[in-house]
């Protein structure tokens, strides 16, 4: 559904998606944005994640900014869209929950087997992401 401009260019309307239609295309991709606090400042980092076990996991580096929150089970979003600029549709999520380190090995095993950084080197740490809060948009 579109609406028209003064121009006659079309202008794309936005829905909002109900909790299973954002998590599941949340789940659809492999990349987003990790959105915390850095030194009193917001902070966005790129990262492939996984959605399993009610929670969003991303795999970081030793001494990567986001271990700081995670450590102290601080409050951050989560953004993943795909949008088409051509046919001006797509879709946005947002999850805002609390991010904890993980600290079990076994499930620290699990998740590094199912997700593959796609930056090269070593991503010795996992980072969950409780799902609290879910907003999503669908733009047609």
């Amino acid at each position: 559904m579109t609406t028209h401009t003064d121009s006659g260019r079309p202008r794309a309307l936005a829905s909002e998606l109900t909790r299973f239609e954002a998590l599941s295309l949340l789940k659809s991709v492999p990349m987003g944005r990790v959105v915390f606090t850095h030194d009193a400042l917001p902070a966005i980092r790129p990262v492939n994640h996984l959605l399993i076990d009610d929670r969003i996991v991303i795999q970081t580096h030793t001494g990567a900014a986001l271990l700081g929150p995670a450590q102290d089970g601080a409050v951050v979003a989560y953004e993943a869209d795909a949008l088409d600029p051509v046919t001006r549709t797509g879709w946005s999520v947002v999850v805002t929950g609390v991010a904890r380190l993980v600290q079990d090995p076994a499930q620290q095993e699990g998740y590094a087997t199912a997700l593959v950084p796609w930056v090269a080197g070593p991503k010795d740490q996992m980072v969950s992401i409780s799902i609290d809060m879910v907003t999503g948009y669908r733009i047609a």
